[in-house]
C-alpha cells in the first residue's frame, strides 16, 4: 500500500520555461512511481530499486493546490502546468485516489492551461475535463500562438512490448499506449511523442527508427520530441546500474558497448549524441512531423 503524506507545497514554479515542454509549473500529485522504468531519472537510494514499493500519495494535495492556483491567479500569472515532471500522473492507483482527476478539476476552475505527460491509457478517462480545460484556459502572453488550453504527450522509449516490458515493466504496454494516442489525436488534442529516451542500439537503429516515425507520422500526432538516453549513479538502484544488469541479461550483444559508453559518463559520447539529432532533424523533414511544440500548434491551426 502507498504511504499517505500531506505536503505545504504542491504547485512547483520552474526557473525557467523548457522550450521542449513549455513548462511554468510543475505538479507531481504522488511520489515515486509504479512504472519503474530502468532508465528513470528520480531513481536512487531515496526510493530504492523497486519504485512501487516507496510509493506516496499526497492526500492534502488538491486543497494545497486550489489555494495556491487561486493565489496565481489573483495576480494574473498564467502559465502551462506540467503534469508530471517526476512521476506519471496516471500511475494505477490513480483509479483509487483520483488525484490527478480532482487537480485537473481545479485547474479547470481557475483557467490554466496544462501539459500532460504520460505512458497510461488511463488518461482517457479526463477527456472531459481537458476538453474544457482546451477551451477555457487562459495562456500566457508569450504562449497565446499555443490557442489551446491542452497539450499531450505520450512517452515512448520504444513500440516493441518485449522490450518495454524490461525496461519499462510497469508501464502500459507500448501497443496499448498507440490506441490511446490515436483516440486523443481523435479528440482534437494537440498531441505528441516523447521519444525519450531512446535505447541505444535497441530502439535508434535505422529499421525500428523508421518504425516510430512512419507511425507516427501513420497517426498525425502533431510533434515528436526525441532526446538520446542520460544514466546516472554506480548503487545498485541507480538507473545506471539496473539498465546495464538489464543489457547484460537481455541483450548481452551490447553489453560491451553500453559499458564502454557509461563507464565514465552519464551520457552517451559527444559524436553519437551530434549524429543523433542530425538523423532526428532528417526523420523529422522526411516524415513531415514537427519537433517543436509551438511551430505544431500553428501548423495544426
Amino acid at each position: 500500500m502507498p504511504k499517505e503524506i500531506e505536503v505545504k507545497s504542491v504547485l512547483n514554479k520552474t526557473k525557467r520555461r523548457d522550450s521542449w515542454f513549455l513548462d511554468d509549473y510543475t505538479i507531481n500529485l504522488y511520489s515515486s512511481c509504479s512504472f519503474n522504468c530502468l532508465y528513470c531519472y528520480i531513481r536512487g537510494s531515496k526510493y530504492g530499486t523497486n519504485l512501487e514499493k516507496s510509493l506516496s500519495v499526497k492526500t492534502n494535495a488538491i486543497e494545497v493546490l486550489d489555494k495556491q492556483l487561486t493565489n496565481r491567479a489573483k495576480k494574473n500569472q498564467y502559465g502551462i502546468i506540467v503534469l508530471s515532471s517526476a512521476t506519471d500522473p496516471y500511475l494505477q492507483i490513480e483509479k483509487k485516489y483520483e488525484l490527478t482527476r480532482a487537480a485537473l478539476q481545479v485547474i479547470r476552475k481557475h483557467k490554466f492551461p496544462v501539459h500532460i505527460i504520460t505512458k497510461s491509457d488511463l488518461i482517457e478517462r479526463d477527456f472531459d475535463i481537458l476538453h474544457d480545460i482546451n477551451q477555457s484556459a487562459v495562456l500566457p502572453d508569450d504562449l497565446k500562438l499555443l490557442k489551446k488550453g491542452v497539450m499531450i504527450s505520450y512517452s515512448f522509449s520504444t513500440l516493441r512490448d518485449d522490450v518495454g516490458k524490461i525496461f519499462e515493466p510497469g508501464a502500459t504496454p507500448p501497443s496499448k499506449r498507440l490506441k490511446t494516442l490515436q483516440k486523443t489525436i481523435d479528440q482534437g488534442f494537440l498531441t505528441g511523442v516523447s521519444m525519450m529516451p531512446l535505447l541505444p542500439y535497441i530502439s535508434d537503429t535505422t529499421e525500428q527508427l523508421h518504425h516510430m516515425f512512419s507511425t507516427f507520422k501513420e497517426k498525425k500526432v502533431n510533434y515528436v520530441l526525441p532526446a538520446t538516453i542520460t544514466l546516472f549513479g554506480s548503487g545498485k538502484a541507480d538507473s545506471k546500474t539496473l539498465m546495464l544488469e538489464a543489457i547484460r541479461k537481455h541483450f548481452p550483444e551490447l553489453e560491451e558497448k553500453y559499458n564502454r559508453f557509461f563507464s565514465n559518463s552519464s551520457e552517451m559520447p559527444t559524436y553519437y549524441r551530434t549524429a543523433f539529432y542530425k538523423k532526428m532533424e532528417e526523420l523529422c523533414k522526411a516524415y513531415e512531423l514537427k519537433n517543436n511544440i509551438l511551430k505544431a500548434a500553428i501548423d495544426k491551426e
